[in-house]
């Protein structure tokens, strides 16, 4: 099965459909990449706070495709947001990755309480790197209405992407409107809610019509939304079930009715970006 691309804002085409590596243990890392490009994955996404980016690149090569053919994603490390710190980490990310070019970079989260809340000059680090082809795209994660705002105001480069969290318990429709106004893809995070989804009667019933499972059903949502998503396993099975999405179709009543499960600020699985603060020892 073919994966369908989104063409970015910056005229970029990347696969609908990625591999997570969130939570997978460094030890387990290049062997679920490994499986994942098998089955037929060309989007792998990371972050220097997986602490797994190494074994990411391992398991590519592993793969044996040529690195033209494998989308990488990675993150910026909460810790290096200030200029100096931020070119550190964009360097030792492609060390890790044993790759002259990352697909897509991002700032991980905004982190308005920390530095000031000076994302804006983290942003302009990610934008000379892109200048010169380090980063070939670039982009924002957990990044509220205002903080593209400021953005667009104060920086040269719209953000490609804004990777957030997006499940049928939280749609958070007002993020993905903001960005849509400037072409910025949505990247949803957390697309099962870390499984709290499942077993809700509308998609189970949904999932029975179908002859699917919830998490199929799920992930076709996100699909169908147009939103790129990147659910994350180390169980071949599960690997190989997550990327059977594109032979079948949900009805847009069934669209509806899961996006009508939207709990608002309550469904939110993760922290608040606007008062997230975590920065790793």
């Amino acid at each position: 099965m073919a994966v369908p691309t989104i063409t970015l804002n910056d005229g970029r085409e990347i696969p609908q459909l990625g591999f997570g590596v969130f939570q997978i243990e460094p030890a387990e890392t290049a062997q679920a990449v490994r499986r994942a490009l098998e089955v037929g994955y060309r989007h792998i996404d990371t972050a220097e706070m997986y602490g797994n980016e190494k074994e990411v690149g391992q398991g590519v090569r592993d793969a044996g495709l040529a690195r033209e053919d494998v989308w990488i994603t990675s993150k910026l490390n909460n810790g290096f947001h200030e200029p100096d710190a931020a070119r550190r980490a964009i360097d030792e990310s492609l060390s890790a990755l044993e790759t002259d070019y990352l697909d897509l970079f991002l700032i991980h989260w905004p982190l308005p309480t920390r530095y000031g809340g000076d994302f804006a000059s983290t942003w302009r680090v990610l934008e000379e790197a892109h200048a010169d082809g380090r980063l070939r795209s670039i982009g924002v994660s957990n990044f509220q209405p205002h903080h593209l705002r400021r953005l667009l105001d104060e920086t040269t480069v719209v953000p490609a992407v804004n990777q957030i969290e997006v499940h049928p318990y939280f749609t958070n429709d007002e993020v993905r409107r903001a960005g849509a106004e400037h072409q910025i893809a949505v990247e949803a995070w957390s697309p099962i809610a870390q499984g709290a989804v499942l077993g809700d009667p509308v998609i189970t019933e949904i999932a029975q019509r179908y002859g699917r499972t919830p998490a199929q059903v799920v992930l076709r949502w996100h699909v169908e939304r147009g939103d790129i998503v990147f659910p994350k396993s180390t169980t071949p099975a599960r690997i190989e079930e997550n990327f059977a999405l594109f032979d079948f179709e949900l009805s847009g009543e069934d669209v509806v009715a899961i996006g009508a499960l939207d709990k608002g600020e309550e469904g939110r699985t993760g922290p608040n970006p606007d008062t997230f603060d975590y920065v790793p020892d």
